[in-house]
């Protein structure tokens, strides 16, 4: 068994700001990163010899400042790493994927730091081969250095699709167009605000005048409303505010709705016992990079003066964070939807809710057309939903929310109905648990001991 003060889960921009605030207060702390590298979504590094795409001069300094923040002897890395959970001794639970076993840490306090995840509003045809999530595009363009060949078009809502296409254009493969529900050239007395967040400001202007000086088509008030196949391509039909329509063809469709916090099966705060359970950044509160290292830094801080029996001055972090919140608020406020997404209810039977398993809007109803109901459990287990590798991460807000649509007669299902808190977090194979129940006696004497 392995001894470590802090164990933080996640490797991207709030965990590394928290393990440097604990390795200069002198803990011992150890970051478990699921992927070879650290970064994060947003500070993704390239795989093998890939060239880094370029990014801007200020989110450069910010990652290279963390990096140096965590360059301490009391800082162990552990990439290729996945959290599962705490078992009942209260060890933390880490699965070398590379090594296909099952360690066991001990730690005065788990930092749980693991970022956001995409929210994607379903339309018919958007399980098909070729349709994905817009982070994950951006994703695999940082890792590979190089846009995706072909057709691309970007749809939904949210300054994330502008930052793509800028990132696109300046490969030199800019997106066939953006599908934008929102209209944020609408209200520029507004925008004005931004000059209250200068850093937010210099790279959202730097991806704007990318966009708007490119020949990409900005189809802003619109709605991708249903992706088809077409000859082998992608044929998207787009509605626009005034009402009218047209199809795109594409052989990719990236897909982007907002974010929301990634706290499927994690477990809950707590600071009532050790080890102590914090959460930091988009794992706290979904509010983007800035905010994520403040309350990065809030976290460590709040760690180090727990172990040591003190009471941390977090004001100055709040402060910092309130200023990001604030930020955030306006940028909702200027890309809000001019048009609604499709409602729930009024899918077509044949549209996919969960893409892991296929289960469809259909599927759904035909569950709950039982007199007394099902509840988000029995959903789970009787129709697969939330069940797939993702989770629940990506369908069990809809089903839920579906449920409810469905069935008003009965009680308000949440997600956590479906995906429930349990261990492990996730998936893991039979024989890496085998090897972590091995060392059992060995733990229980040294325990005494």
């Amino acid at each position: 068994m392995s001894d470590s003060g802090v164990v933080i889960v996640g490797g991207g921009s709030a965990g590394l700001a928290t393990a440097g605030v604990l390795v200069r207060a002198g803990v011992r702390t150890t970051v478990v990163e699921q992927r070879a590298t650290l970064g994060g979504a947003f500070h993704r590094q390239p795989a093998g010899a890939a060239k880094p795409v370029a990014i801007s001069a200020s989110a450069r300094r910010r990652f290279e400042g963390l990096m140096r923040g965590i360059s301490s002897p009391l800082l162990r890395l552990r990439t290729s790493s996945i959290f599962l959970g705490v078992d009942g001794d209260h060890n933390v639970l880490v699965e070398d994927r590379a090594l296909g076993v099952v360690e066991k840490l001990r730690a005065g306090a788990i930092i749980l730091a693991v970022g956001a995840v995409e929210k994607v509003s379903p339309v018919p045809g958007w399980e098909l081969p070729g349709v994905s999530t817009a982070g994950g595009l951006q994703v695999m363009m940082k890792e590979t250095g190089m846009a995706p060949e072909g057709r691309v078009l970007l749809a939904g809502n949210g300054p994330l699709l502008v930052a793509l296409a800028a990132q696109m254009i300046r490969l030199g493969h800019p997106p066939v167009a953006i599908v934008e529900a929102g209209n944020p050239v609408a209200a520029p007395f507004e925008a004005l605000g931004l000059l209250a967040h200068a850093g937010l400001l210099r790279e959202a202007a730097g991806y704007a005048f990318n966009v708007l000086t490119s020949s990409v088509p900005w189809k802003r008030a619109s709605r991708l409303v249903r992706i088809d196949r077409a000859d082998g391509r992608l044929a998207a039909r787009v509605r626009h505010a005034g009402g009218h329509e047209e199809v795109i063809v594409a052989d990719r469709i990236a897909l982007h709705d907002g974010i929301r916090e990634n706290d499927i099966g994690l477990p809950s705060r707590s600071t009532d016992r050790r080890p102590f359970i914090l959460r930091a950044g988009d794992c706290r509160q979904a509010l983007g990079v800035l905010a994520a290292v403040a309350d990065g830094e809030r976290a460590g801080a709040e760690a180090a003066a727990l172990l040591s029996g003190c009471t941390a001055a977090l004001s100055r972090f709040e402060q910092r964070i309130g200023k990001q919140i604030a930020a955030q608020a306006l940028l909702a406020r200027l890309f809000a939807p001019v048009i609604a997404p499709l409602p729930l209810a009024d899918l077509p039977d044949e549209a996919v809710l969960c893409r892991c398993e296929g289960r469809t809007v259909g599927d759904l109803r035909a569950l709950l057309a039982v007199r007394d109901g099902l509840s988000g459990r029995e959903v789970k287990h009787n129709g697969r939903f939330a069940m797939g590798s993702c989770q629940g991460r990506f369908c069990a807000a809809n089903t839920a929310a579906l449920m409810a649509k469905l069935r008003p007669d009965m009680p308000t299902p949440r997600p956590e109905d479906l995906t429930g808190r349990r261990w492990p977090v996730r998936p893991v194979s039979i024989s890496a648990l085998v090897g972590a129940t091995s060392d059992h006696k060995t733990n229980d004497q040294e325990v005494k001991s």
